[in-house]
């Protein structure tokens, strides 16, 4: 039984697109609350798997960690049986949200209102004066002799767990992760994810006033890397004349950006910007201290978005998560953890959190991405009658041998308009 409530069956009149295509995007596709509800019902709560954590996150039975799917606060834990739930954070008796820490360690859950208690499996195991209380020779109170432990559990969610990497699900109907992925997008999760144990490195959070699609479009969006950031242009970490791929899954809402790292200096046209610094020097070398990981098999970095939820990041050594997690229709928390390999060396663990300084919320990269997206969005207010324009490489959805392209925004665009417009 699918775990869902009910959306408005009607869309803003206002929301206008050009045909059928999806290479003009209105601006209030952002700005909408209305919309944004509806997508939380379709992307978030329903025929969607969403990251949750890692299993590195959870390794021993009790250990738990408090994270969100949509605006839904839910838990994953370890039970004594080894297997790893998600449950919703809502006490089944007056709905409060009773687990207050990020990550923790506990026998059972015990909502601290009138300590209700549950099995970290989500079951009502503990209710207090359930049978009333003696007084005087006779009991007071008590709940009604049919109830049942059984029809007051924790909302359960659906899961599957990969590589180590954990989804959940409120919708118990969702089709397997491998089909939702697709066999393109999962080649590159089990690139990443090949069996290897993880460790937990460290974590970032911040909070992005802008639409949480902004961060998905993001890290669909191979055109502005070269020009945003002077670190990828002017070191060749990431520019148009780089190898690279990009590639969908056959609904194309998730999307693969795939790139081989070339030199670094000066390069002709992809060069000719302003974020181009041919003086820039590092005074510290081992930003950009990279060695080539057999499991590479080629590509320096692969950028990976599975929709809705998260981003998997390999940019050189460094390798991370990127969980996005809606706040209103303007605003998301974006949480990065970082994490490398059981059998890493000590070199490699700290090369990679040297690298992670390119990313996160101060990184030397993706500090230029929250500004551009809190940019947009105070643009986005101020007009919501106008619209985007996605139409570098075409007005088709195509995976290219090239970054020269907005495809991969158009294809998201695509999904969205068949979901939302259902």
């Amino acid at each position: 039984m699918s775990e869902t409530s009910t959306a408005s069956t009607l869309f803003p009149s206002e929301l206008t697109w050009e045909g059928d295509g999806t290479h003009r995007i209105p601006f209030l596709a952002y700005t909408s609350e209305e919309i944004y509800r509806r997508e939380l019902e379709r992307f978030f709560y329903r025929s969607h798997w969403c990251y949750v954590g890692l299993e590195a996150e959870v390794s021993d039975t009790g250990d738990f960690k408090r994270t969100v799917i949509g605006e839904r606060s839910v838990i994953m834990a370890r039970d004594a049986d080894g297997g790893i739930y998600v449950v919703e954070n809502v006490c089944a008796h007056r709905g409060m949200r009773f687990c207050r820490e990020r990550h923790g360690n506990r026998k059972d859950f015990v909502c601290p209102y009138h300590q209700w208690s549950y099995t970290l499996q989500g079951d009502l195991q503990g209710v207090p004066f359930r049978r009333g209380v003696k007084q005087d020779g006779k009991v007071n109170g008590g709940m009604p002799s049919d109830f049942k432990t059984s029809d007051h559990n924790l909302t359960k969610l659906k899961v599957a767990v990969r590589g180590g990497v954990v989804f959940a699900s409120f919708d118990h109907e969702v089709e397997s992760l491998e089909d939702y992925l697709g066999p393109t997008i999962l080649g590159y999760f089990d690139r990443l994810f090949n069996g290897r144990q993880l460790k937990i490195l460290g974590y970032n959070r911040q909070r992005i006033p802008g639409n949480w699609k902004l961060m998905q479009e993001n890290i669909k969006d191979p055109y502005h890397p070269g020009l945003l950031h002077t670190w990828f242009v002017t070191f060749g970490l990431w520019r148009a004349d780089n190898k690279s791929q990009l590639r969908m899954d056959d609904r194309h809402r998730h999307a693969a950006m795939v790139s081989t790292r070339g030199s670094a200096g000066k390069a002709g046209q992809v060069t000719q910007v302003s974020s181009f610094k041919e003086e820039m020097k590092l005074h510290d070398p081992k930003f950009i201290d990279i060695v080539p990981e057999p499991w590479w098999n080629g590509p320096t970095a692969v950028m990976t978005t599975i929709f809705p939820s998260v981003i998997l990041q390999q940019q050189v050594n460094s390798v991370s998560t990127r969980h996005i997690q809606p706040d209103g229709h303007g605003s998301f928390d974006f949480v990065w953890t970082h994490f490398g390999f059981e059998d890493d060396t000590e070199e490699m663990t700290n090369r990679r959190l040297t690298q992670a300084n390119l990313f996160g919320p101060a990184g030397f990269v993706s500090a230029d991405d929250g500004e551009v997206i809190e940019f947009s969005q105070q643009a986005f207010e101020s007009k919501p009658f106008h619209r985007a324009v996605a139409e570098l490489g075409g007005r088709d959805v195509e995976n290219t041998e090239h970054m020269v392209t907005e495809t991969l925004i158009r294809g998201m665009y695509r999904y969205w308009r068949t979901v939302m417009e259902a």
